[in-house]
């Protein structure tokens, strides 16, 4: 994989949703790579949420704000005038869909429609990137992985609101966008991202963490639930990626893009579980009562041929590698270390793998 971060230095890139945990680290990222980065979102829920512990809006230029208000964001994009749009802001949690459906459809579909709303009327845009999710798939617990042509569909608010984001980009793109010569747009759609700083709550490493740290076993209730784990750095470069190649070929790069693990590192909830207690040193792992009146899919993955083919991007790290370096993370954070000593480490040893 050739990804050309050099492309990024010096140029001005918007983050939605820098606050979160996958924002925090592609804008600490991009930063170290030379970027002027811009962040624009709610700001974070806990004192120490990566952003936070990262000191982050010491290094940025971050801007409070909440992509469901348009003028907010059109306002923002006019004042910037961003080459590069990472579109991550969303309210990221299935179970929290249950009790918040209006919430999180306002902000995952009335949000994009005010980000690209925003980029239909900013020209110094190159390059639009929107984050959605492997669960923007109808899910048909099928063994085989979703094709970024497949059907689009969900059971829970969350799965239904970014199929509905998906419309949305594509309703964008094919009406304003792809008349625009110099900008190229595309959804990208990850699998399970784990790693250090994610303190969220109702996620299975966050949970893991406090339960490791507090001396308390770890309580799943879906253990044998299948999800395609991997490290937040592994679906970050292939946006960053696929971002450089549609800044130098707008048309030929833009579209819809799965990133996700090998088929053969597809693992249940208890696995990751298992391996985390091995790689932390300690702990132990309890089944609880499933809540059976919540959707949650059994089996679910993606088929990568696309970017592997035409992006050359292949994973980096496996699973068991993805576990350690998530553990250590927390453990060295605990131990003393800096947040944002142990963040740059892992991002250089990850470029440089």
């Amino acid at each position: 994989m050739t990804t050309d971060y050099e492309i990024f230095r010096n140029k001005r890139v918007l983050i939605t949703g820098d606050t979160g945990f996958k924002g925090s680290w592609l804008a600490y990222w991009l930063h170290h790579l030379g970027a002027k980065v811009y962040g624009f979102a709610l700001p974070p829920e806990r004192d120490c949420d990566h952003f936070t512990a990262l000191n982050l809006e010491k290094l940025i230029h971050h801007h409070n704000g909440d992509v469901r208000e348009y003028s907010q964001v059109r306002d923002f994009m006019k004042k910037i005038q961003p080459e590069f749009v990472f579109h991550l802001a969303a309210q990221p949690l299935v179970r929290k869909s249950y009790n918040e459906p209006k919430l999180t459809f306002d902000t995952n579909v009335g949000g994009s429609v005010n980000i690209f709303e925003g980029a239909r009327v900013t020209p110094s845009i190159k390059a639009l990137i929107m984050i959605t999710s492997d669960k923007c798939y109808k899910n048909k617990e099928w063994c085989w992985g979703y094709r970024e042509n497949d059907e689009l569909g969900g059971k829970d608010p969350y799965s239904a609101s970014k199929a509905a984001a998906e419309l949305v980009y594509s309703a964008y793109r094919d009406s304003f966008f792809n008349g625009r010569t110099h900008l190229g747009a595309a959804s990208v759609r990850a699998g399970n991202v784990i790693g250090g700083g994610d303190w969220s709550t109702d996620r299975i490493v966050p949970d893991c963490i406090r339960a490791l740290e507090n001396n308390k076993p770890i309580e799943l209730r879906n253990p044998h639930a299948t999800r395609p784990w991997q490290h937040v750095m592994e679906p970050l470069s292939g946006y960053l990626h696929l971002a450089s190649r549609i800044y130098e070929n707008p048309k030929q790069f833009s579209g819809s893009y799965n990133f996700g693990p090998e088929g053969r590192e597809m693992h249940t909830v208890h696995d990751l579980a298992e391996e985390l207690v091995a790689a932390w040193g300690s702990g132990k792992i309890k089944i609880t009562k499933h809540d059976g009146n919540l959707h949650e899919a059994g089996l679910l993955h993606l088929n990568c041929d696309k970017a592997h083919h035409e992006l050359n991007w292949y994973p980096k790290w496996g699973f068991k590698k993805t576990v350690e370096q998530t553990a250590k993370w927390y453990k060295s954070v605990k131990e003393g270390e800096s947040a944002r000593s142990i963040t740059k480490q892992q991002i250089i040893e990850y470029m440089e793998s």
